[in-house]
């Protein structure tokens, strides 16, 4: 299968840390890898509303943000979640989208769990702590995203940078970024599953 990257961006700004991270990784991509780059700022999605018990579940409007979501991340092979740390874990913006991941898994005919399993998950983040620990929620919630979702996960490329710019002065992370997306990732486990 061809691979085809959707860069989901979570942070409420363009041009931050993160994303400039997550950019100077996918620079690293082979030329025939299909890159896709959607802001969740840019294509905010409505507030999510958990039907599981109340009503019956349609694919979304073929306009829109949730369709427009749903079909890049139905279609990548590799999903990058590019969220900047807030309060520990992943943004909002990024907390809504994997929201919907829950309305789509019950979805007709869509499939959702099935077309991701064995797909790919990735992490990026930048920070401004020095202590990489303090990412340890969001590295989480991307792992056990993966791990329900019986997928791959390569992890979370971490960088630092509070001010605008400052994660391009990390040059341990911009090594790191060199090789993050050539390493072969395994499927993801729950802690209790190890």
């Amino acid at each position: 299968m061809t691979r085809r990257f959707l860069f989901v961006l979570g942070s409420s700004r363009t041009g931050g840390n993160t994303e400039s991270l997550a950019r100077a990784a996918a620079e690293q991509l082979p030329a025939d890898v299909e890159q896709r780059w959607l802001s969740l700022a840019e294509h905010p999605l409505p507030d999510f509303t958990d039907l599981r018990r109340d009503a019956d579940h349609v694919r979304p409007p073929a306009e829109g943000t949730p369709a427009l979501l749903l079909d890049a991340t139905l279609a990548a092979t590799d999903i990058v979640i590019a969220s900047p740390l807030y309060w520990y874990s992943v943004s909002g913006l990024t907390k809504r989208y994997l929201d919907y991941w829950s309305g789509w898994l019950r979805t007709p005919g869509v499939d959702f769990k099935a077309t991701l399993a064995g797909r790919t998950l990735w992490g990026v983040t930048a920070l401004a702590h020095a202590e990489p620990e303090v990412a340890d929620p969001l590295i989480g919630t991307l792992n056990h995203t993966a791990a329900y979702m019986r997928m791959r996960f390569g992890g979370v490329l971490l960088g630092n940078g509070s001010g605008r710019g400052d994660v391009l002065n990390d040059t341990d992370a911009l090594a790191r970024a060199k090789t993050f997306f050539a390493q072969e990732p395994p499927l993801a486990r729950f802690p209790h599953e190890v």
